[in-house]
């Protein structure tokens, strides 16, 4: 394999000239304080290897990288009936549009737009207070990064309960469409909890590695999903996983991937590793301005795409 750890030194080296580049997200109050000169980046090898530079001990809020977790415990209760609720399709809107959601009948386009993640936990709760949905979320992540540290920000929790009036609208549209079965404060209250789970970069790739090595995680052996259902996942972010910005990413980097506009990116190379990459400045759709162009770097020099090298 190609010297990681000098292609993450090169990536960050052309990097560092552009750190600041992007507005972060201001509407949520506590990500509007974070300090966007920042980048950190990891990669974690399936046979257990790990590479970093920057920033990558940081803990940010990851956001809607969350629901790539949620997703797979959804998909563990429910199977592939979970698709009668959820679409698979690129939504070509804003993650929190309402138009799209009244178009189609309170059916989401898919699970990583605001709509469909909040239809996915409303899956995950079932049979749960909402206290426990999150402690099963926040179980699940720490056990496949392998890591108690892992904690969720209550602060950032509470800035997005106190201005996700748009989520408010998009849970109630669906409750209309009798596509949510819990109280709408209650999804909400676990909608928000999640999207404020606090992570590094390597806790993510961590996290994530299953995703890269057929469905197991290779540091313990143990099956999280099938290699099937893994395949889907990955299909899912390569198609969804960053808004209306997700054809453009395919393009350039080539790899399944999901963003959280708490500025990390998430991405696959199935079979070889897991990458997280973190800085919090935003394009205009709402991805991590640098977070994109590195991971279009690193598969330019490794030749990770899954289009070919």
């Amino acid at each position: 394999m190609a010297d990681l750890q000098a292609i993450l030194d090169s990536i960050y080296t052309d990097i560092l000239p552009r750190v600041g580049e992007g507005k972060v997200a201001d509407y949520i109050p506590e990500l509007a304080k974070i300090d966007p000169r920042q980048f950190g980046m990891t990669i974690v090898t399936v046979d257990g290897k790990v590479y970093r530079v920057g920033d990558a001990d940081i803990a940010f809020s990851i956001q809607s990288i969350s629901k790539v977790f949620m997703l797979t415990l959804a998909l563990g209760k429910v199977g592939e009936s979970l698709w009668k609720r959820v679409g698979r399709e690129p939504s070509g809107s804003a993650f929190n549009s309402i138009v799209q959601l009244e178009h189609e009948s309170g059916i989401p386009r898919n699970p990583f737009i605001n709509a469909g993640a909040i239809a996915v936990t409303d899956v995950v709760m079932a049979g749960h207070a909402p206290r426990e949905a999150i402690g099963e979320l926040l179980r699940f992540v720490r056990y496949l990064a392998d890591d108690e540290s892992i904690t969720i920000d209550d602060k950032v929790a509470r800035s997005e309960t106190q201005t996700g009036y748009r989520n408010v609208a998009l849970a109630n549209f669906m409750r209309a469409y009798r596509n949510l079965d819990h109280p709408v404060e209650h999804v909400l209250g676990v909608y928000f909890h999640q999207c404020a789970l606090s992570m590094n970069c390597e806790q993510l790739a961590r996290a994530g590695l299953f995703l890269a090595a057929r469905g197991s995680n290779p540091m313990t052996g143990h099956s999280v999903v099938s290699p099937k259902r893994a395949r889907r996942i990955n299909a899912l972010m390569l198609t969804c996983g960053h808004y209306d910005g997700s054809g453009d990413f395919a393009y350039h980097v080539g790899l399944p991937g999901k963003s959280g506009v708490g500025g990390g990116i998430f991405a696959v190379a199935p079979g070889i590793a897991s990458i997280a990459v973190w800085s919090p400045g935003l394009n205009k759709v709402g991805n991590s301005q640098l977070g994109a162009v590195a991971l279009e770097m690193l598969a330019a020099r490794t030749g990770w795409s899954v289009f070919g090298d």
